[in-house]
């Protein structure tokens, strides 16, 4: 498997040849997920990265259940499962302080969480991930309103490779990519000033800790894609792109998921983009059309009994009160019973990452698949490939299909 440093160059090449590929990067939200985009590198021939978030995978098994090794494990089992001899890398996505939902309930310090992150950090190098986003760009510590200097960022990223660096080196283990930057403004790299100030300053403070080596081949920018917002802005990809491609970088965006216009992606010189909201709307849309034909068949005769999976599905986003982070100012403070059906509907489908692997969620899961059982032989590889099918359209769109022999060149 290439390192991705080396991908990144091969795709810089490309784009100035005019064959642009832009690498796609899903979130592992899920079983159901890794399954459906394993099994779409293999059917394309093409590399695929995987972005995991210390919410989702981490040493406390995250909301997946999987530890960095079990998701690498994981990995692999699938790969050989599909046939899959295309490359898949496992990355962390947004390894900082405060960006596990666990270190700001618990009120982590300063100190705590960036203690807690470099401990995360060395489980990822020794499960074998093949890149690690440094992203301390947040800091919860600062008064409302404050914004974190960038000069500070720079410091805290730069502590963070160093300790990195220092673990693999210890372990003898071979050398790692790294993703730096945020779209969120709180890192203040919305600003083309304020980035071009981040880039000059992780240079400086990479090469006084001897680490020029270990620059990042992707740095995240802010390409008009947000929680909100669905316009990839292609003029502002590209500029940000002749910043960061002569440094042997290239731009990669968050927030992809639902966007209007990814056939602009390559052109505009995007390195990689992350999607995973979505897939997890496409399998809760699956489940609920299975459900649909649950209903139906329970109607009339003996019939077993239905698997409630909806309803279990809703009273476990509710429990787990992740729902709250996503609450507006004007919503703050009302319980679930008391917001508007479409903001439910929202909060449910958004939170139901958070709780594939609820034991009630997943017991219902079972009881709606055996419920089915007579009527399709496998409602589970249903639904795979229902979320297969719509990470195909990125992969078209990226220029990703049989692009495995063009980047191993």
């Amino acid at each position: 498997m290439a390192p991705l440093d080396a991908l990144v160059h091969r795709l810089i090449r490309l784009h100035r040849e005019g064959r642009p590929i832009t690498l796609l990067a899903v979130c592992p939200n899920s079983e159901a997920v890794l399954q459906a985009a394993v099994k779409v590198a293999a059917a394309n021939n093409m590399p695929m990265l995987f972005a995991a978030t210390l919410n989702q995978v981490d040493r406390d098994g995250g909301y997946t259940g999987w530890t960095q090794h079990a998701f690498v494990a994981r990995l692999r089992e699938l790969a050989a499962k599909y046939a899959c001899t295309s490359p898949l890398y496992a990355c962390l996505d947004h390894g900082g302080p405060w960006l596990k939902d666990a270190h700001t309930l618990a009120g982590l310090s300063l100190d705590e969480t960036m203690a807690e992150v470099k401990a995360s950090l060395e489980a990822c190098l020794e499960a074998g991930y093949a890149l690690l986003h440094v992203d301390p760009t947040v800091d919860r510590s600062l008064p409302p309103g404050e914004q974190l200097r960038i000069e500070t960022v720079v410091e805290r990223t730069v502590e963070l490779v160093v300790h990195a660096e220092a673990h693999r080196s210890r372990l003898g283990l071979p050398p790692i990519s790294y993703e730096v930057g945020t779209e969120e403004v709180h890192g203040g790299l919305a600003d083309l000033g304020v980035f071009d100030r981040f880039l000059s300053g992780l240079q400086s403070g990479l090469d006084a800790a001897g680490l020029g080596r270990a620059w990042p081949c992707f740095i995240v920018g802010k390409v008009g894609t947000d929680l909100g917002t669905t316009t990839f802005d292609a003029e502002i990809s590209h500029r940000l792109y002749q910043r960061v491609s002569p440094l042997g970088s290239l731009i990669k965006g968050h927030y992809t998921d639902w966007v209007a216009n990814p056939g602009e992606y390559p052109a505009s010189g995007m390195g990689a983009a992350n999607v995973g909201p979505e897939f997890t709307a496409t399998e809760l849309a699956a489940l609920r059309e299975l459900c649909d034909l649950e209903s139906r068949l329970s109607t009339g005769g003996s019939r077993p009994e239905r698997s409630g999976f909806e309803a279990a599905l809703e009273s476990a986003v509710i429990r787990s009160e992740r729902w709250m982070k996503w609450l507006t100012p004007e919503e703050a403070g009302r319980r679930f019973d008391e917001l508007t059906p479409p903001r439910k509907e929202w909060l449910v489908a958004t939170g139901a990452r958070y709780i594939w692997t609820d034991p009630e969620v997943l017991a219902a899961r079972r009881k709606l698949y055996s419920n089915l059982h007579s009527e399709m032989p496998d409602p589970h590889g249903q639904v795979v490939d229902r979320i297969a099918a719509n990470i195909q359209v990125y992969v078209e769109a990226f220029h990703l299909k049989d692009s495995l022999p063009l980047l191993s060149d």
